[in-house]
């Protein structure tokens, strides 16, 4: 999953969030006396020469904002100790950059990943499984969210640790919602769409408010959670052409047709710098922490709440787990100094948190949210709720090819008013289960 997040808008509060950290920020860094002494630096390997430390390549592709967030763990990082100095590159095109250095000979040696990745690529033998690092310094995946510890993973071999974990909930506009008599954030589809209609504003045929955002077609599958429905069946086959699907659609359908609560290309007609919920033109939206602190910026001129998603028709829950995790290569000549790195920014509570204040993130490793910092700041309560609800896209390899290529390109003709949901399910599956079969073993 990108890392969506709006990069200028957090520029200015980062430094403010740095300086609260104080003096304390290379504290914060060092290993925690209360968590495993297996997170620290662990000596240095016999045959490196004394004095010389090890140089580490870290390749992603966060470059701005982003990229001063991860320098800012670097510097934490190489001021720790003396034997291994960590150096980030950012890269455009990552994934193809890094698959033509996997077969050259000139891998990094830590690799930002988009997790979802994993069952894609873990069969081509470019990762380093970590297993026998985990159990040797005796990490417990039960510390970190497991759903993110089974999307790094792959036929039982464990790839990377999480860095990061985000899910949608709902962000709803009090005054809104409180202006068009909604005394209570939606709980459930159909309060969801009472406050949709209430809440939605035209003035003849132009959209003036829209009550709900439905221009993210990719979404789908946290609807079809919702409708108590799953992607995928067990043996790997597309599993919404079905009256759970139809559910999704036919919801969708009537907020866009009949409700009128939005119109497809609303939000992108307003101009590219112009946020709809944060002016105001938009009372309900699905997003993620990385919202927060964009929309926090606009004070009392933005009045917004945030709430779990809505359950569907059955009282079904449902999200997507998204994030990313730290790997090593197979191809890294200092795959043990690389595992120093990872486990000490992503199993250590003290650095784990120092992360969280640097990039406003949640991190992967759950002792880190026990601090004040998420407990005394409400708007993280509702994505930590999430969080415990939400589940990853299924760990097929041809899964993501399947969602970009099939179901998404059909969703978005129904959306547009196109294909009807009968035909948009029949065609996605169709395609769909081809794209699985193609990609069922990857290469």
């Amino acid at each position: 999953m990108k890392k969506w997040i709006s990069l200028a808008a957090i520029a200015g509060i980062s430094t403010a969030v740095l300086a609260g950290c104080g003096s304390s920020a290379n504290d914060n860094a060092s290993p925690s006396s209360s968590a495993s002494s297996s997170a620290g630096a662990s000596t240095a390997p016999a045959d490196k020469p004394a004095g010389k430390a090890t140089e580490l390549i870290f390749w992603g592709d966060w470059s701005g904002e982003g990229q001063k967030q991860f320098e800012t763990m670097i510097d934490a990082f190489n001021k720790s100790q003396d034997r291994i100095k960590v150096k980030y590159v950012a890269q455009q095109d990552l994934i193809t950059k890094f698959l033509t250095a996997a077969t050259s000979g000139g891998s990094p040696d830590v690799l930002l990943w988009d997790r979802w990745r994993t069952p894609l690529y873990a069969p081509k033998n470019v990762l380093h499984p970590i297993d026998e690092l985990l159990a040797k310094d005796s990490i417990s995946k039960d510390d970190f969210y497991g759903e993110a510890i089974k999307e790094l993973s792959y036929k039982d071999q464990l790839y990377g640790l999480p860095l990061t974990v985000d899910a949608r909930a709902l962000f709803y506009n009090k005054k809104l919602l409180a202006d068009a008599g909604v005394a209570n954030p939606p709980t459930n589809w159909q309060e969801l769409e009472e406050a949709a209609i209430k809440t939605t504003k035209w003035d003849g045929n132009k959209l003036q408010v829209a009550g709900f955002s439905l221009g993210d077609a990719g979404l789908f599958n946290m609807y079809l959670q919702q409708a108590g429905g799953t992607m995928l069946t067990d043996d790997g086959k597309t599993n919404f052409n079905n009256e759970k699907g139809k559910a999704v659609l036919d919801f969708w359908g009537r907020l866009l047709n009949q409700d009128k609560v939005y119109k497809i290309g609303f939000e992108q007609g307003l101009g590219e710098s112009t946020d709809a919920f944060a002016t105001g033109k938009l009372a309900m939206t699905y997003n993620g922490p990385w919202m927060l602190t964009t929309y926090k910026k606009y004070g009392k001129d933005l009045d917004f709440g945030v709430v779990p998603p809505p359950a569907g028709p059955n009282g079904d829950k449902g999200s997507v787990m998204g994030g990313f995790g730290l790997v090593i290569p197979e191809g890294s000549k200092h795959q043990d100094e690389a595992w120093e790195f990872i486990k000490w920014w992503t199993a250590n509570k003290d650095n784990a948190l120092l992360w969280a204040k640097t990039s406003l993130n949640i991190p992967g490793f759950k002792p880190a949210l026990d601090d004040a910092f998420f407990k005394d700041d409400p708007f993280w309560q509702p994505f930590l709720d999430t969080l415990e609800i939400a589940k990853i896209r299924p760990g097929h390899p041809g899964y993501s090819v399947l969602e970009g290529d099939a179901l998404i390109p059909n969703v978005q003709l129904f959306q547009q008013g196109k294909q009807s949901a009968e035909d948009t399910l029949k065609k996605a599956q169709q395609q769909g289960d081809k794209l699985l079969q193609d990609n069922a073993v990857a290469e």
